[in-house]
């Protein structure tokens, strides 16, 4: 259970003592899940002082920001997660896809950030984490090795961001600007969809017992604070919006794989709206669909592999987009002769103004959110959620090479990557193929990772799941007892 991140005790007195003693120095206190799935039960006087904290600083109040409620400029608190409604023009589609907003989360201005809390925050309340003597590695393709990095600078230890050499060079940029060190960015072979050769490094770097490696991908507390936080802002959005329009029924939640962590939410809406859950990948790399390989550029949905924290089983429907599409839409959606375009096809000023905070993955989710549509038949009484999980400005220099290679006139986008969006390479997952996709994990996972086969075959059971949950609240008391022994809870 140590090697997944679900200790629900104290595994060591004497690293936790040491670190409570750190984090009294520090003055760093930790918000709990609770507070971070609804920020109105964070204490009046942190959300007083929050108001004179700069958004990107390696501040400890920053830790309660790690949420969805943050405001555009990410200094307030919105009484509903920022998001957006596309409408028909854009998307030609009459079901609403809303896209829920990651880049107001602090530090890194994308949704990463409450992974790596939700990795980091456990080990630390169970004493298994020492800030003065481990370093926290983080094994990412996009933005969880960043959050990483910021969420170790908080906590007073030392983050070191393992990446594709290949990422977009204002990731390597943000990271040089938070790291200790130069030598805490380690850049490994390859682009997007070479996932196993970050797992290669992190074995290598494991033998040294001062490395703590928090892998995204098999990290439960990634899954558990997205099903918490995520899937209650989202629910709560929902619930919103269906005030509004009494008819509306949540017709799916769609969400690029990456780690899986995100999807986690889904499972909240599926049991709390009936949503269905959408898996998405790249369609130059399709492990769930087509058992396939490849590579490609949508940064951020790194493949060739099952996550351990994907809930399989409870997957309805998986969705290929390509690269291509995502590339174009960003030049579409984030240049002046592209906005320009879409404004005179009448697509709504306030929705314009919200395209720079769609990043590449986020691109993906909507086109996959269309597709979706048109897949499942949902009409305007239908409602999908899905999340912008970062926004373009990672990816000017991405966005330099597309249009360098050439991707089109605004109008030849639109009509290919948008309105041409079509139910090819979507798939309404049978019970046969749910099993296919589970069985894949099992080479990544049990033959190369070590975990366990009873561990592994255990996920297949929605009791396994439901039973994860129960660490929630467990955590939450660990936490509010670290914060007293600190003498700042």
């Amino acid at each position: 259970m140590k090697q997944l991140g679900l200790e629900r005790e104290i595994v060591d007195r004497a690293v936790y003592e040491r670190t409570v003693a750190r984090f009294r120095e520090a003055r760093i206190t930790l918000p709990t899940f609770a507070q971070l799935a609804d920020p109105a039960l964070i204490p009046a006087a942190t959300q007083a002082a929050l108001a004179g904290v700069d958004p990107d600083a390696a501040h400890p109040l920053n830790l309660f920001r790690v949420h969805w409620y943050n405001d555009a400029g990410r200094s307030g608190r919105s009484a509903l997660p920022e998001y957006v409604v596309l409408p028909e023009v854009l998307t030609g589609v009459k079901a609403r896809i809303v896209v829920a907003l990651g880049d107001r989360f602090p530090m890194i201005r994308a949704h990463k950030v409450l992974a790596a809390y939700g990795c980091l925050a456990p080990r630390v309340v169970t004493g298994q984490f020492d800030p003065t003597a481990h370093k926290a590695l983080w094994p990412s393709t996009g933005n969880y090795c960043r959050g990483g990095v910021a969420i170790s600078r908080i906590m007073g230890c030392r983050g070191v961001a393992i990446l594709p050499e290949g990422m977009s060079a204002e990731r390597f940029r943000w990271l040089e600007q938070w790291v200790a060190d130069p030598a805490d960015i380690i850049k490994t072979p390859g682009t997007e969809s070479n996932v196993k050769e970050i797992y290669d490094k992190c074995a290598e770097l494991d033998r040294d017992p001062s490395n703590v490696i928090f892998n995204q991908f098999c990290e439960f507390g990634n899954h558990l604070a997205h099903y918490q936080c995520t899937g209650r802002a989202l629910g709560h959005l929902f619930e919103t919006l269906r005030g509004a329009h009494p008819a509306l029924r949540l017709g799916a939640f769609v969400s690029a794989t990456g780690s899986a962590g995100t999807l986690g939410a889904g499972d909240h809406l599926k049991d709390a709206f009936g949503a269905r859950v959408v898996a998405v990948e790249a369609l130059e790399c399709p492990t769930m669909l087509y058992n396939g390989f490849g590579e490609h550029n949508i940064q951020g949905i790194g493949d060739k592999h099952i996550p351990l924290i994907h809930n399989v089983m409870n997957t309805d429907v998986v969705v290929a987009v390509s690269d291509r599409s995502t590339d174009a839409l960003d030049v579409l959606f984030n240049t002046d002769e592209g906005r320009a375009w879409l404004l005179a096809r009448g697509v709504p000023r306030r929705v314009l103004d919200l395209l720079p905070a769609f990043g590449l993955s986020s691109i993906c989710n909507v086109v996959a959110a269309i597709k979706t549509a048109k897949r499942l038949d949902l009409g305007e009484d239908d409602a999908i959620l899905t999340v912008a999980t970062d926004g373009a400005a990672m990816y000017g220099s991405e966005r330099q090479k597309a249009m360098k290679r050439g991707v089109g006139t605004p109008a030849e986008i639109f009509e290919r990557h948008l309105l041409g969006a079509a139910t090819d390479h979507a798939l309404v997952l049978s019970e046969m193929d749910r099993v296919r996709i589970f069985n894949l994990g099992y080479f990544t996972w049990v033959e190369q990772q070590g975990v366990s086969l009873p561990d592994f075959t255990a996920r297949r059971d929605q009791a396994f799941w439901r039973g994860l949950r129960e660490l929630l609240p467990v955590w939450d008391a660990m936490i509010a007892d670290f914060n007293g022994r600190t003498g700042l809870g």
